[in-house]
């Protein structure tokens, strides 16, 4: 899941005015210019700044089809589209996320974007990464442009001090290199990693990718919550090192994403296990002099884990869904989805926007390892259960922390996940 909801309070103040009050009109009779809406949710300032200038760009180079820019939040997009959707009302151009897009896809709001794609757009993006967007049917309801990957930050220094070899995207970690190089970096004042797990279930599901764990299975259309060994392996591994390896903190568990930064950046810990976005704050908020380097996914059987990118959709009931596909192919060229991916600190979809991403930073900051992240994203079966983010919320959350606190076992863990599940996909 995209790091979102840590940072609505970035766009607090930018007001997203009512989608039913401002749904795309589309102006354009007789001789007048198209009037599309394009609902952007970029909260990064150099994010917005790239979306606002690409639209400014696109107004001049276009004076038949203009593009009106509203700012949105991703705390009340959900509501306010559905809202924009039934009244009849919705913008044009939709900026939003796979996994909640497919969702109104299923229910006939985003237009298919098959035959209005074109062959440069198509080709750019791989095979695995369409798939996140396309339905059962084979319909496709949004162009893919930023994806997220599951990393690790380390402290160069600590790694060089214990003369342990710094991984390449050709030659990661396994997952047991991993637990043994922690136990390595852990000292009486020291551990060597911090899982920060307060919302636990998007990573364990991504990561479990790597050794084959589903979560669910499928009869049809119809899920079923499963727990077997590959399911169980990621959990197990994290709970080993904090309780037998004693090389993870038990405190990170109940920390968010970037909560243990002050202590990585105090020493207190060596590694840490999280998005490819949290290189933007070591940019930003290490002190000086403090040597990080970014280390590529962990390999188990594979380095496979879910891709749920940003889409850009076409409402379905836009009266000019072509244009609104040519401001699309404008506003996702490679040029552009590399300047939008370094403003978000993210991975591009596209293979030629990822080549002008390590033109221009030549690779520093992990950009090699964010880059070719993107070969190992693919569409998870857990992103095909419409009641996900009610068994997330409701079983696994609750499940998963208690877990983690030692405070049930794996296998009173599994029981849980699969009874809740079957109460909540009944």
């Amino acid at each position: 899941m995209l790091r979102r909801f840590a940072a609505a309070t970035a766009v607090a103040g930018l007001a997203l005015t009512s989608l039913a009050a401002c749904g795309g009109d589309d102006e354009g009779s007789g001789d007048g210019p198209v009037t599309l809406q394009f609902l952007s949710l970029a909260w990064q300032e150099a994010s917005v700044q790239a979306n606002e200038e690409l639209v400014e760009q696109w107004n001049r180079e276009h004076p038949e089809i203009q593009i009106e820019y509203i700012q949105g939040s991703w705390d009340s997009v959900h509501d306010q589209l559905l809202t924009g959707f039934e009244g009849g009302d919705a913008p044009d151009i939709i900026h939003y996320e796979a996994a909640l897009a497919s969702q109104f896809a299923r229910d006939g709001y985003l237009a298919d974007l098959s035959d209005l794609l074109t062959d440069a757009l198509r080709e750019e993006i791989g095979d695995a990464i369409w798939e996140t967007v396309t339905t059962p049917d084979g319909a496709i309801f949004g162009v893919p442009f930023l994806l997220e990957s599951q990393v690790v930050i380390a402290n160069r220094a600590l790694l060089e001090e214990a003369n342990i070899p710094i991984p390449t995207v050709d030659d990661p970690w396994t997952w047991d290199e991993f637990a043994e190089h922690a136990r390595a970096l852990t000292t009486s004042e020291r551990y060597g990693v911090a899982w920060a797990l307060r919302q636990p279930v998007n990573r364990i599901l991504n990561l479990s990718l790597n050794f084959g764990g589903e979560y669910f299975s499928f009869d049809g259309d119809r899920p079923e919550v499963v727990f077997g060994d590959a399911e169980a392996e990621v959990p197990q591994r994290i709970h080993d090192m904090v309780y037998r390896d004693q090389s993870a903190d038990p405190d990170a568990l109940s920390m968010g994403g970037t909560d243990p930064l002050p202590g990585f950046f105090a020493g207190q810990y060596a590694m840490l296990p999280g998005s490819i976005y949290l290189r933007q704050q070591m940019v930003e908020q290490a002190p000086e002099g403090f040597q990080w380097v970014t280390l590529p996914p962990l390999l188990g059987d594979s380095q496979e884990q879910a891709g749920n990118p940003q889409t850009l959709s076409i409402a379905a009931q836009s009266e000019h869904p072509e244009e609104a596909m040519q401001f699309i192919d404008f506003f996702l060229a490679p040029e552009n989805m590399a300047r939008l991916a370094m403003g978000d600190w993210l991975v591009p979809t596209g293979r030629s926007a990822g080549e002008q991403v390590l033109a221009e930073t030549g690779g520093e900051n992990g950009w090699d390892i964010a880059v070719a992240s993107v070969d190992n994203l693919v569409l998870a079966p857990f992103q095909r259960v419409v009641e996900l983010a009610e068994w997330r919320t409701r079983i696994a959350t609750p499940a998963f922390q208690e877990y983690f606190a030692n405070a049930i076992s794996l296998e009173e863990l599994g029981q849980r996940l699969i009874e809740g599940g079957e109460q909540v996909l009944r």
